[in-house]
């Protein structure tokens, strides 16, 4: 689309093509990083599962981009590789300085303009570490992932999360379904 889409298509239906866009791209997106992660189940799981709850999120979180977010956290993990080659350590720092430029490959490949490509970059390259402001997409995204690394600790916490916790949460909605996700009979927070 040109630089005058919203303008012209509004901004209903240019969300609407987002979410269709986001859709229609996710499969490769995936693709491409589950082929990066070769037999590392492990990530490919998380991953998925960061793209799932990401997913969740943008249902509630409407203004985000769709699709800069799936692309985000289908590849949000995505220099663990590398920092583990690297650095024999996979910690949030060597992963966030190893990320962008495999997510810039693997995104040029796929024909993304490089406005989205530096977007998903700079996500990718602090997504463990929240700066003073941050855009939607990146919240959507760190609260997903935060969603997946809190299961163990969620699930451990049936009474009640921790405040702790849920005032990580950088979204109204990822606090919603860490709510739900532990008390599956209450309804919004």
């Amino acid at each position: 689309y040109c630089k005058y889409a919203k303008d012209c298509l509004g901004s209903d239906k240019f969300k609407q093509y987002g979410r269709m866009k986001a859709a229609m791209r996710k499969p490769a997106l995936i693709a491409a990083m589950e082929n990066y992660f070769g037999l590392d189940r492990r990530r490919i799981e998380h991953a998925r599962k960061v793209v799932a709850f990401a997913e969740s999120i943008l249902a509630e979180e409407k203004e985000a981009d769709p699709n800069l977010v799936i692309a985000a956290a289908a590849l949000h993990d995505i220099g663990i590789k590398n920092a583990e080659a690297k650095y024999g350590s996979s910690d949030a720092q060597h992963q966030e300085a190893e990320g962008p430029p495999v997510a810039k490959a693997i995104l040029s490949e796929l024909g993304y303009p490089e406005g989205f490509i530096r977007e998903v970059c700079d996500i990718i390259g602090h997504h463990h570490h929240p700066r003073e402001e941050e855009t939607l997409n990146f919240r959507v995204l760190y609260d997903a992932d935060l969603l997946v690394n809190s299961e163990k600790q969620r699930a451990e916490s049936r009474a009640s999360l921790p405040e702790a916790l849920l005032s990580a949460f950088l979204t109204r909605a990822g606090r919603e379904i860490a709510v739900r996700e532990n008390n599956p009979t209450s309804k919004k927070a």
